[in-house]
């Protein structure tokens, strides 16, 4: 039960993270920063991807996926239809990996140690929702300021 919850948060989530992305009226300010607003939206767009792609991805899902994190916050100026295809990817590696994940999967320990100590499958992957919020509400409140 808890698994086609989180399915329904995820691509719920990331069609919204689609939408926000689309919804910049000029692509450069995707990268802009400003004052205190350290991280762009296309950053924080990638750092999502990567996130995902790994923790969900390449650990339950088996993709092969490879994180580099430090590219997620330096890499700059990628067009807005690439970010848009990295999410619409993301959101069925999200699905497809979710679909294989059993009750006992669920239950018992996530396969690789992410917080100082051990967590089950289904403590990350709540963990992951609200990363992906959090940072979903970060990038709505960049467009509405700095897409001007």
């Amino acid at each position: 039960m808890l698994t086609e919850t989180l399915k329904k948060l995820f691509n719920r989530d990331l069609t919204r993270l689609k939408s926000e992305i689309e919804a910049y009226q000029n692509e450069a300010n995707l990268w802009r920063i400003d004052c205190n607003i350290a991280n762009s939206a296309g950053n924080l767009c990638l750092h999502l991807v990567g996130n995902l792609n790994t923790y969900i991805g390449a650990t339950l899902g088996g993709t092969g996926y490879v994180r580099n994190r430090e590219l997620e916050f330096s890499l700059k100026d990628i067009p807005k239809q690439e970010l848009i295809k990295m999410i619409e990817a993301t959101i069925s590696v999200v699905k497809e990996a979710l679909d294989r994940v059993s009750n006992e999967q669920m239950d018992g320990e996530y396969p690789i140690l992410v917080f100082e100590e051990k967590t089950s499958t289904e403590f990350l992957l709540v963990h992951l929702t609200t990363h992906l919020t959090y940072h979903l509400g970060q990038i709505n409140y960049h467009r509405r300021l700095l897409d001007v």
